[in-house]
């Protein structure tokens, strides 16, 4: 969406901080652009350019997927800890959004509260991209339906169950996958479920003439039940290291393992975005398992966030 930064004047600056900050047809166009990207990753559009990544939170895949990406596209990267920014703490997120609009051309932020980054994206007058918030996790989304594509092809139709909390991880797919004509089925413990007005929200943008459906459910054999996709993720995200014991003895039960994968569809495709908590949402030895594309889904990470990058820094 085009935003207006009235603090810094900008009438035309692209940010990415939901999933639905794309429309259905960019979305599918940059899923084609990362195809190229992926299969030819020599051309450097963002020659010149520059981009900070602001990190409140450690990651693998998030950090080395765009600092890798950043400079395969030729833009110069700058890594700023919780340490050197301390968004709220240090210093507020307005003022660091002023400050580097003067040095950068795109900031990229992994921060715990939405409310941060939404802040940054107001006071900044360069793009802010999501690449985490307590709210969504809209590159892990572009990641996932790139790799969904490349096994199933077309998306639309679908199914995918997703098996777990309603956090950011669920919360992305939900919005963005029946945008695309996708049918999205979520399964957690009662007190965990995905809010009602993200759910809504999903079924609101089901593509235009599709017979979507967008369903919550406690069992997790109903949600996987005609799935395509099979879905999981860590029980104890990070931040809320406090609640672990409490959270494993909520989700007993939620643990995707063969036995469950077997009452999706034949040849069922599983996925988990990474880290892995073995023994709870899966057991050891599921990421190897012959239907699993959790590997794939992490190494896409990287085209799909140069096309993001690409797309926003040089309008398409």
């Amino acid at each position: 969406m085009m935003l207006h930064c009235e603090v810094c004047g900008m009438s035309s600056k692209r940010d990415f901080l939901s999933i639905d900050s794309l429309s259905p047809k960019e979305t599918l166009d940059l899923l084609r652009r990362a195809s190229e990207l992926k299969s030819d990753p020599t051309p450097k559009p963002l020659d010149g350019k520059s981009v900070a990544l602001i990190f409140e939170k450690p990651s693998l895949r998030t950090r080395a997927s765009f600092e890798v990406g950043i400079q395969q596209l030729g833009a110069t990267c700058v890594y700023l800890g919780q340490q050197e920014v301390g968004l709220g703490s240090r210093e507020p997120a307005s003022d660091v959004a002023r400050v580097l609009s003067g040095y950068v051309d795109c900031i990229v932020a992994r921060v715990f509260s939405h409310e941060s980054l939404e802040e940054l994206a107001a006071y900044s007058s360069v793009p802010v991209v999501n690449a985490l918030s307590d709210w969504e996790h809209p590159c892990q989304t572009m990641a996932d339906l790139l790799t969904i594509q490349e096994h199933k092809g077309p998306l639309a139709g679908l199914r995918l169950a997703f098996i777990g909390d309603g956090n950011n991880v669920s919360r992305s797919l939900c919005i963005g996958l029946p945008r695309l004509g996708m049918n999205f089925t979520i399964a957690g413990p009662r007190g965990y479920h995905l809010d009602e007005e993200s759910l809504a929200k999903a079924r609101q943008l089901a593509a235009s003439g599709e017979a979507v459906q967008v369903e919550q459910f406690t069992d997790p054999a109903d949600a996987v039940s005609g799935a395509d996709v099979v879905y999981t993720d860590a029980w104890t995200s990070m931040g809320q290291e406090a609640e672990s014991e409490v959270r494993r003895r909520a989700f007993q039960g939620y643990t995707v393992d063969p036995a469950l994968l077997a009452q999706a569809n034949p040849g069922a495709l599983f996925m988990h975005d990474m880290p892995v908590h073995y023994g709870e949402e899966i057991p050891q030895g599921m990421l190897e398992h012959e239907q699993s594309i959790a590997y794939s889904q992490a190494h896409n990470r990287l085209p799909a966030q140069k096309a993001v990058l690409e797309f926003i820094l040089t309008g398409g």
